[in-house]
């Protein structure tokens, strides 16, 4: 279940969350903005000696009648009695001095707020990716993969800016605007700056600050476009490189190309878009400003000739206002980016904030044992409300009892053995293992207790080693690994790898074949060795001769547990303490083989229609092999 769309301050406090564990490093970086801003301001009060007192050989001039702290005085008055050369040589050395310390300390501001944003982006991809681990599987079928894998790349990378050029931006450029405003205000009162300049410079802030937000609120939905299509194009990229031999075989290369091209076009026209509104943020507060100043210019200039006001004093008032227009340009622009990265935290959010459908109660019991029964009653289910995958089920499994769950595609069997380790819950009913819920034992606990081997063999880019062993809390000697291969008919074909059991899988085990596959995931199963066993079509893709010596070994680990198996082909399920029949979501029939081959209704159907094209085939094969010896 998606969150409702929420506000800016709601994503900004959540966002803010993040850096709670980084509070310290986040309090030393603003003490470390604060001084370097504090020295480049200081730096601005050199102006005035030396204008008035060196380049135009004057003394800093204090208005009459004007209230001045005596500490100002008695700095004005001690600097009007410094030789111009000792001065000049003083200045030097203090500016050098003051911008080497505002250097350092905005080295350490800038690698510290870097640091904070990595450990927050950290942080938040590991938070993401374990929400998504524990998000039931119903949440995967109705997202895109490539979608899900963007929001964790592409979406976080664009946080990444709000967390290290934006915040910084954001923190530091505002104690600048304070420093430079207090300047302002200092010298106004100090040197009887006129009041008009401070009236124009209060109508510079509504004129910088009204663009910025339309083009920012603008910004944030184009933004939330571009991302949704780049998870689009993500996705239809991953699609192509998983399917490229399907791709190759139906000759449909151009046909992807322009599929991708297509989704890439709109991704450039909004990225276009998005980079156009975001640089007409800096030229409309530069000139805005700039109009400022040359209003300021012309006002305060006019004083000065008429001598009301010193030159240094307004120089320094207008180098202060200048320094002004690059702090709110890059405010101004953090804004415009502020408002992207809203709207990817607001599709990040939406992931953390869902909620899985299989929940663990608070109070969940250990399932220490398996010692009596697994039942279904009356158990329904479905994926969506108008659409019953299983409805009415009723059945009990006992320990040690072989179930082979047969029927036809779409019946619902893969389902139904889902519900056992809890990938789903069911919509009505319950499922008993040993008479309590399921529901009431920790789901570690219960999927311990259930190995699963399906016809979609997972396999990890690691060794194969590893892969056999996946899953065991604690590391399995190499001898019991072997042991599990061997009874898996796996151990042959391993010894022939160039590295053995630590030759490295490749990308989905694509370096072995597919019955090589099902086999390496079956000893994984075997090495488990759990009280009960799922086969969704285990053997499906082994060869004839394969499938007779891990169906051997499946019947060794048989013994003393209750297995699932599922199998299209009935032949693989003949010998099964008994047979469910489904169809439809309901149990059509249940016995051993003969019965239901007596009793010839959808079972016994069934298997004549295989029997049948088993025949044909092999009727076929011996035709094919006839004939050519005969061309022989």
């Amino acid at each position: 279940m998606m969150t409702e769309p929420k506000g800016n301050r709601y994503y900004y406090l959540r966002l803010m969350g993040f850096l709670k564990p980084h509070l310290g490093l986040m309090i030393l970086t603003i003490l470390s903005m604060a001084v370097a801003s504090v020295f480049e301001g200081v730096s601005l009060g050199m102006i005035i000696p030396l204008v008035d007192n060196i380049l135009t050989g004057k003394q800093i001039h204090l208005p009459p009648n004007q209230p001045v702290p005596a500490w100002v005085t008695q700095l004005v008055d001690r600097v009007n009695h410094i030789p111009p050369v000792v001065l000049l040589n003083t200045l030097i050395v203090a500016t050098l001095s003051l911008l080497f310390l505002k250097l350092v300390f905005n080295f350490f501001s800038s690698y510290l707020i870097n640091d904070v944003s990595h450990r927050v982006m950290r942080d938040l991809r590991s938070t993401l990716y374990q929400k998504l681990m524990g998000l039931s599987l119903n949440f995967f079928h109705r997202q895109k993969t490539g979608v899900l894998m963007s929001r964790i790349t592409n979406d976080c990378g664009v946080l990444q800016y709000c967390f290290s050029e934006g915040l910084m931006d954001l923190l530091y450029q505002p104690i600048q605007l304070i420093v430079y405003l207090v300047i302002l205000f200092s010298i106004r009162n100090y040197f009887s700056i006129p009041w008009s300049l401070i009236v124009v410079l209060a109508f510079l802030v509504p004129l910088v600050i009204y663009p910025v937000v339309q083009i920012g609120r603008r910004l944030r939905k184009i933004s939330a476009l571009s991302q949704q299509k780049i998870g689009e194009i993500t996705n239809t990229l991953l699609e192509g490189i998983m399917g490229i031999r399907i791709v190759k075989v139906f000759g449909t290369e151009e046909l992807e190309w322009k599929r991708f091209h297509k989704e890439n076009q709109r991704f450039y026209r909004l990225t276009i878009s998005s980079i156009k509104r975001n640089l007409s943020v800096g030229p409309v507060t530069e000139f805005t400003v700039a109009c400022a100043v040359a209003v300021i210019l012309w006002i305060g200039g006019g004083e000065v000739l008429t001598g009301y006001l010193g030159t240094g004093a307004f120089v320094a008032f207008l180098a202060a206002l200048l320094s002004l227009i690059k702090p709110f340009k890059k405010v101004s622009r953090v804004y415009g980016f502020s408002q992207q990265s809203l709207a990817a935290a607001s599709r990040l959010f939406e992931i953390l904030d869902e909620v899985p459908t299989v929940l663990e109660k608070p109070r969940a019991i250990a399932l220490k044992s398996f010692a009596e029964s697994v039942t279904f009653e009356k158990v329904g289910f479905h994926y969506f409300p108008d659409q019953p995958v299983l409805h009415g089920v009723n059945l009990r499994v006992r320990k040690g009892e072989v179930i082979a769950i047969v029927g036809p595609s779409g019946s619902g069997k893969s389902t139904l053995v889902n519900l056992i380790p809890r990938l789903y819950d069911p919509t009505q009913g319950r499922i008993l293992v040993d008479g309590k819920d399921l529901k009431d034992f920790s789901l570690n606990s219960l999927r311990e207790k259930i190995g699963m081997v399906t016809q979609e063999t997972i396999l990890f880019n690691d060794t194969i080693c590893a892969n056999i062993a996946y899953g065991q809390k604690e590391p399995p000697k190499e001898e019991e690994i072997i042991q599990a291969a061997r009874m898996a008919c796996a151990d042959e074909f391993i010894q022939k790898l160039s590295e053995g059991y630590h030759t490295v899988m490749g990308d989905r085990g694509w370096n072995v074949s597919g019955g090589e596959r099902q086999r390496i995931a079956i000893a994984r199963a075997l090495l488990r060795n759990p009280p009960i066993l799922i086969l969704d079509e285990a053997t499906s893709q082994l060869d004839s001769e394969s499938e007779k010596w891990v169906q051997q070994a499946i019947e060794q680990l048989m013994k003393n547990r209750t297995v699932f198996v599922i199998a299209h082909r009935l032949s693989t399920v003949q010998n099964a303490d008994r047979i469910v029949v489904l169809d439809r979501g309901k149990i059509q029939e249940e016995g051993t083989h003969e019965e239901l081959l007596k009793l010839g209704k959808l079972y016994a159907r069934l298997y004549q229609l295989q029997f049948s094209d088993e025949v044909m085939i092999q009727s076929s094969g011996v035709s094919h092999k006839s004939s050519v010896v005969s061309n022989n």
